[in-house]
């Protein structure tokens, strides 16, 4: 990895840590749908001046398909089953279970022919990795919501399907451009669903805002150079430290217990995740950047 991409690896890491705790405080007093287009409409209006030119929309016209693809696999469906499942899991343990995006990417990025035929390594991480989901999730049943589970499997899928989309079917296009398309067509999506309650919280506010401008706008531009300088399946490889950051943060400010599954679970899945998406050649993306 280069030292571009070490450094952006490192801000993908922090940035994308943070919204499992921002999401949980604002999902008190916040809808999901609320939510979700209160953080689209702050990040589509704040990349509004660079978009609006004819020659970063207009390329992608003709890409309309992938276009909407991604749109729904990586912020339209993830972000409000994601905003869902907080309101019945901790912040701390939906980090955790987007940790398995790498493994479901690798099997995806197979069928579409983004990824090298899996090895014995790699089959051995991914075993691995879903010993630990099943530590995660069977040594704590008690205290497991498993249909906010079930909907956060559905985010991890969304999450590994986004960036292969983005390097197969738009590479090459702008950054920008596919951004806010993306966040403009969530936000429509969800704002005849969205009610402001009467009373909000200051917490929530600067949820929503720090949702929409570092979580939203910058982390998107940050995370499209990290594919392009990596790959989409090694781009994944922030779900390693994510739940680290929102392991900690959710200890830390909102008092959350650190259970069974999770001490034992969550390096298993890390482990998993390092093993099957470990490579010795540099991604061929990266090569035609």
């Amino acid at each position: 990895m280069s030292r571009r991409g070490a450094l952006l690896f490192a801000a993908m890491s922090i940035i994308w840590g943070l919204p499992y705790l921002l999401i949980r405080v604002a999902v008190r007093d916040l809808s999901p749908a609320t939510l979700v287009t209160a953080r689209t409409l702050i990040g589509s209006l704040l990349l509004l001046p660079f978009a609006a030119k004819s020659s970063v929309l207009r390329p992608l016209l003709q890409h309309w398909r992938p276009l909407l693809l991604y749109t729904a696999a990586e912020v339209t469906m993830p972000w409000l089953l994601l905003s869902r499942a907080e309101q019945h899991l901790t912040s701390s343990f939906t980090g955790l279970l987007v940790a398995a995006a790498p493994l479901i990417a690798v099997l995806l990025g197979r069928l579409v022919g983004t990824e090298s035929a899996i090895d014995g390594r790699r089959v051995l991480g991914m075993v691995v990795g879903l010993a630990g989901v099943a530590a995660l999730l069977g040594l704590d049943t008690s205290a497991i919501d498993f249909a906010a589970v079930g909907e956060m499997a559905l985010v991890a899928t969304g999450y590994a399907l986004g960036p292969i989309v983005l390097s197969k079917r738009l590479f090459g296009l702008s950054s920008i451009g596919v951004t806010w398309v993306a966040l403009t067509i969530t936000a429509l999506v969800y704002l005849p669903f969205a009610r402001v309650p009467q009373h909000v919280t200051g917490e929530t506010v600067a949820s929503v805002i720090i949702l929409g401008i570092v979580c939203t706008a910058l982390a998107f531009l940050i995370f499209f150079a990290l594919i392009l300088d990596v790959g989409p399946s090694r781009a994944l490889v922030i779900t390693y430290l994510n739940p680290v950051v929102a392991l900690l943060l959710g200890v830390t400010i909102l008092n959350e217990q650190v259970s069974t599954g999770m001490l034992v679970g969550f390096p298993l899945v890390l482990l998993g995740s390092y093993l099957a998406t470990r490579s010795d050649r540099e991604p061929a993306l990266a090569a035609a950047a």
